[in-house]
């Protein structure tokens, strides 16, 4: 079985963190974030170094984080201090209930934070510079939903900010991919996109498509000059769903933990056995390349392209055994004959065509029922039109607004707050940030030029070069 000249996979890894560094600790915010570098960005690396050809995208708001001061110092408490006591006390608590499977498990655990531990000063704590030569796509600054904002100079503003970012730390080696957030997407964005100098970007067309449609293994040319990526979610479901690979039976479960949030149990309730699960962890990657190959049988015409898009930290993080399985995913790619390519030779190498009707297509995302409404519905309307309103009054002020005024709205722009709280996912954390946010920005547009700044700590500190402080 092979897809030689047949076609190929593209595996996209979206890496994005809400901007939590120094915003909160337990049990909501900065600990999040070191989480996601102990358990998903330092063992990606090992892969990414291999030579994986994979497409990694970096979100700005998370080098944004990466790139504040004294993060290294925290996180290397955090890894050294705090998660070595929390396993000592929640082994020293299984050990005394006659747990000693789930407690050696737990002692197990902590050398996964030691291992972290050890390839941060490897790498001297740059995990953004160790991450920089993979990261080829970009995003808009603070992982805004684009066909939310109320104007084009928003719009601008997120993309030219969040660009300008990436070529700042990334060279200029940039070659025009650019991540949606949460692959929002309309035709009224593509024309500012190309303007900013975007080449590519993903979609999700589902809803418009359907599951499994040809359509989906072939990129789209579009009238601005942008490609558009259709991601494959009947390939992506077999990792990102309910009943996808994670749910194994063998697999650390993510959601039955101590008291101290550590996962000594699988997913069917025993004490976690890890041989076994990387074990399983191979063979549904074999799966997944046979049901890949077997799925470019339905491209219809030129070779097809099966994209799949998951965010970075379903690997490590919420899926333990994830960086395991995408390490085996290349490898069986090898060989059963699966090639592997990444966005940016996807787009010299394989054709974009014209898809009738673009004009009239709806916003769509990959959230639920593949609209908008996890970021607009009645759980969040609020959020969303003071988001708006504030974007508006951003604009009225004209130049002398200032600085500060333009952060704190891309602050308050950021998905991540209606997310949580249109999915019940530390809704009270979100709202409190949203509301802080707010009232940081009216208090900066009263100021103008004299705002406060170190409240914003290293936020888009590339912003308000684009459109809300320049002349009209």
């Amino acid at each position: 079985m092979s897809s030689r000249g047949g076609g190929a996979l593209a595996i996209v890894l979206h890496t994005h963190m809400p901007y939590v560094e120094g915003f909160g600790t337990w049990p909501f915010g900065e600990e999040w974030l070191w989480e996601a570098i102990a358990g998903s960005y330092l063992p990606l690396l090992d892969v990414l170094e291999g030579g994986a050809r994979v497409t990694i995208s970096l979100t700005p708001v998370l080098c944004d984080q990466l790139e504040a001061p004294s993060l290294r110092e925290r996180l290397e408490r955090f890894l050294s201090v705090v998660r070595r006591e929390t396993h000592e006390r929640d082994a020293a608590g299984l050990r005394a209930a006659g747990e000693l499977a789930l407690a050696q498990e737990i002692e197990l655990s902590w050398a996964d934070y030691e291992r972290a531990l050890e390839r941060l000063r490897v790498i001297d704590g740059d995990i953004l510079g160790a991450l920089a030569p993979h990261a080829t796509w970009t995003s808009s600054a603070t992982h805004a939903i684009l066909p939310l904002l109320a104007s084009d100079a928003g719009v601008r503003e997120q993309l030219h900010s969040g660009i300008a970012s990436h070529r700042r730390r990334m060279g200029a080696g940039w070659r025009g991919g650019l991540w949606l957030p949460e692959c929002a997407h309309e035709p009224r964005l593509e024309t500012i996109m190309r303007e900013e100098g975007v080449a590519a970007s993903c979609v999700e067309l589902t809803a418009r498509f359907g599951l499994g449609a040809p359509e989906h293994l072939h990129p789209i040319a579009t009238e601005s000059g942008v490609t558009l990526f259709p991601v494959d979610r009947q390939t992506m479901s077999l990792v990102w769903s309910a009943e996808g690979y994670p749910a194994g039976g063998l697999y650390r479960d993510y959601h039955h933990h101590t008291i101290h949030h550590h996962n000594p149990w699988n997913n069917a309730g025993d004490p976690y056995e890890r041989a076994r699960a990387k074990e399983l962890a191979g063979k549904h990657a074999g799966d997944f390349v046979t049901r890949t190959i077997e799925r470019l049988r339905d491209a219809e015409g030129a070779p097809g392209l099966v994209v799949c898009a998951l965010d970075t930290e379903l690997l490590g993080h919420w899926w333990y055994e994830g960086i395991d399985w995408l390490r085996s995913v290349i490898e069986e790619s090898q060989r059963q004959g699966l090639e592997l390519v990444t966005l940016d030779d996807a787009l010299e190498r394989f054709e974009a065509a014209p898809c009738p009707g673009q004009d009239s297509w709806q916003a769509s995302s990959w959230g639920q029922d593949g609209d908008l409404s996890t970021w607009s519905g009645t759980a969040v309307a609020e959020l969303a039109f003071a988001t708006r309103r504030a974007e508006l009054e951003l604009l009225a002020a004209g130049p002398g607004a200032g600085l500060p005024a333009v952060r704190e709205l891309l602050a308050l722009q950021s998905s991540d707050w209606a997310f949580m709280v249109s999915r019940e996912i530390a809704a009270p954390y979100a709202v409190e940030r949203f509301e802080g946010h707010l009232a940081a920005f009216r208090e900066a547009l009263a100021n103008g030029e004299y705002g406060d700044l170190e409240s914003l700590r290293n936020l888009a500190t590339d912003a308000g070069r684009a459109a809300f402080l320049s002349p009209a």
